[in-house]
């Protein structure tokens, strides 16, 4: 079932729709991202989302539901999915959106890296390490901020995520050196200590609550274990465009094309709206970060609302800048709500809106037992083939015509339909 040309993915960093059936296993009972930015702030305004049948998914307040009793439709599919892989971090999210399930969740480091990873990168870095603890990325520069400029040491931390950062004064101690130690600290983790990533947090400032960190971050992730949905794309000699940190995620692999965005949200929207005016074939695949960073992390439902309002609002232009053979799925890789205890991620539910030409309205796509089925679905209708796993729900998104066959497609080639 060959039917589009190109899948165009957007992961609204962070963005789920309710607790999983084991949030409790994680400590995140109750959670909901969208419904309690929702219910806290008075309401949010999603006309296009809510178009998409966003509201069917949770009770947001603001956004109502799509398909009722006066026959109002979405304007596609429309479901949400539950994470198959243990784990509840950004590189397990994406991953399994592109068709990895990871049943051994990254370990995480509650009490700090041990002491042989610290010696190690000193002895290979030649500059001591401050912190080792788990922080919030604000309040650790307020802390170790001065005494590293004054002792011109690295500030290592983590998080409830299986990461290592390294926080560095732009003044002090160059980019490229920063840039160069995260390097060397993802190859002493993979030998000692194993993380999803590393992560390089530059910031500048003169001193505690004057400190902030600047677009330069960068990310070191680890390499996919097994080929992914990027890779089956890019092996087929189709386009793979990364936006955002999406390349960084996957470092590198599988993608042909990568577009970061070191600003804001509306940057990497803007660049994949000039990724989808593009005549290219294949995926594009955006990572739309401020949500999780600057909102969900900081427990920001103010800032989390304006930010989800902002993108629906230019949702029209990613919309008008599609081509008669793409398919736009709006999803997320995990949840972060900011109205809930701590600073963590929440083990949610993540949306998968749909749209597209030809597309069914008001279909509902049920709760999908994975988000790699949005990878099934896509190798499906790009490739015509089933390699990864997940459940294609390509069968439920086109229209059938009189004739039986196929619509979709807009190259004028017949296919059997797969409606039911």
């Amino acid at each position: 079932m060959k039917n589009i040309d190109r899948a165009i993915i957007i992961v609204l960093d962070s963005a789920g729709v309710g607790e999983l059936p084991d949030a409790k296993d994680y400590g995140d009972s109750g959670s909901n991202t969208f419904g309690h930015i929702a219910s806290s702030t008075g309401g949010i305004n999603l006309p296009n989302m809510e178009q998409l049948g966003l509201g069917n998914l949770t009770d947001i307040e603001g956004v109502a539901q799509t398909t009722d009793c006066c026959g109002n439709k979405s304007l596609g599919a429309y479901g949400k999915a539950k994470e198959a892989s243990k784990g509840k971090d950004t590189t397990t999210g994406h991953w399994e959106i592109a068709g990895i399930i990871n049943k051994t969740p990254f370990p995480t480091y509650p009490n700090g890296f041990p002491k042989e990873v610290l010696d190690e990168l000193e002895k290979r870095t030649g500059r001591k390490v401050l912190c080792n603890l788990p922080y919030s990325g604000t309040k650790v520069l307020d802390d170790y901020g001065s005494e590293q400029k004054k002792t011109g040491a690295w500030i290592v931390y983590t998080s409830a995520d299986p990461v290592l950062q390294i926080a560095a004064h732009e003044e002090d101690i160059p980019l490229a050196e920063l840039y160069k130690a995260c390097e060397t600290a993802l190859e002493i983790c993979h030998e000692m200590a194993p993380v999803a990533r590393v992560i390089a947090r530059p910031y500048l400032g003169d001193g505690p609550s004057n400190y902030k960190r600047t677009p330069n971050r960068h990310d070191y992730s680890v390499v996919p274990p097994r080929a992914t949905l990027l890779d089956l794309i890019k092996d087929k000699g189709l386009d793979v465009v990364a936006v955002g940190k999406t390349g960084d995620i996957f470092a590198g692999v599988g993608v042909t094309d990568t577009r970061g965005t070191n600003i804001d949200n509306m940057d990497g929207i803007n660049k994949t709206i000039k990724a989808v005016k593009e005549d290219t074939k294949g995926l594009i695949f955006t990572n739309l970060v401020d949500f999780d960073m600057n909102f969900g992390h900081r427990r920001n439902p103010e800032g989390y609302k304006d930010a989800l309002e902002e993108f629906d609002n230019k949702l029209p232009e990613i919309v008008d800048a599609m081509k008669e053979g793409d398919l736009l799925i709006l999803t997320a890789d995990h949840g972060c709500d900011p109205t809930y205890e701590g600073t963590d991620h929440t083990r949610e539910y993540i949306p998968v809106l749909t749209y597209g030409h030809g597309l069914k309205k008001g279909v509902n796509l049920g709760d999908r037992e994975s988000f790699a089925d949005i990878a099934s679905t896509i190798e499906e209708l790009i490739l015509d083939t089933n390699e990864l796993p997940g459940t294609s729900f390509a069968k439920d998104l086109f229209k059938c015509c009189d004739s039986g066959k196929h619509h979709g497609h807009h190259h004028g080639k017949d296919h059997k339909c797969g409606c039911k």
